[in-house]
């Protein structure tokens, strides 16, 4: 089995699930894309849940790679703490690298209910969970008391633009109010005044 198949298979396969979504994507399509034949395709992969979990984990780890490089380069040095954390909102943010991958997480949300289970585990284990850890533990490091869920509060107040609209991302002002209740939220204030 040659490597540059399973590439070609595993990108084509991006492709059409984050436009079909895993319901509606069917084998002949993905072999379509991946200019493969349905016999190549089943040589490499078991079936379409296979595919799908090999699929959203190397996409998850790439986008995941490029996340936590982001969130090493930002909390390398700390010096203030909103103007810091809100030029890392921003990084993250404007990070594009992987819109394809951003497509298949909003199919995925999607139709949360109609994937394999052990499929989503996969992919919150190889990327949103990593980033996450990764995050809490320069959060640890700066005094947060809960790292773990102050991690994920940065990430919602800073990362997401209008609920209303999927897939939508926050402007300049919205990552620095978020930024502003993440800090207000977790006390920080307080702990300074505290600690001195």
């Amino acid at each position: 089995m040659r490597p540059d198949k399973r590439q070609a298979i595993l990108r084509g396969a991006l492709d059409v699930f984050s436009r079909d979504g895993y319901s509606r994507a069917s084998i002949d399509a993905i072999a379509k894309e991946a200019e493969v034949s349905t016999r190549t395709l089943y040589n490499h992969f078991a079936d379409k849940a296979d595919l799908f979990r090999n699929v959203i984990q190397a996409s998850a780890d790439e986008a995941a790679r490029d996340q936590i490089a982001i969130i090493e380069r930002y909390f390398h040095k700390v010096t203030n703490l909103e103007k810091d954390l809100t030029a890392f909102g921003r990084a993250m943010s404007a990070e594009r690298g992987h819109a394809t991958h951003f497509a298949l997480v909003r199919q995925i949300n999607a139709e949360l209910t109609h994937i394999p289970a052990e499929a989503i585990e996969a992919w919150q284990e190889t990327g949103p969970r990593k980033v996450v850890k990764a995050l809490a533990d320069e959060l640890g490091k700066l005094g947060f008391q809960d790292p773990a869920r102050a991690a994920v509060h940065l990430m919602l107040l800073t990362m997401t633009g209008d609920p209303s609209i999927s897939g939508t991302r926050p402007d300049d002002d919205d990552i620095a109010a978020g930024v502003r209740v993440f800090l207000h939220g977790h006390d920080v204030e307080k702990r300074r005044e505290a600690a001195t």
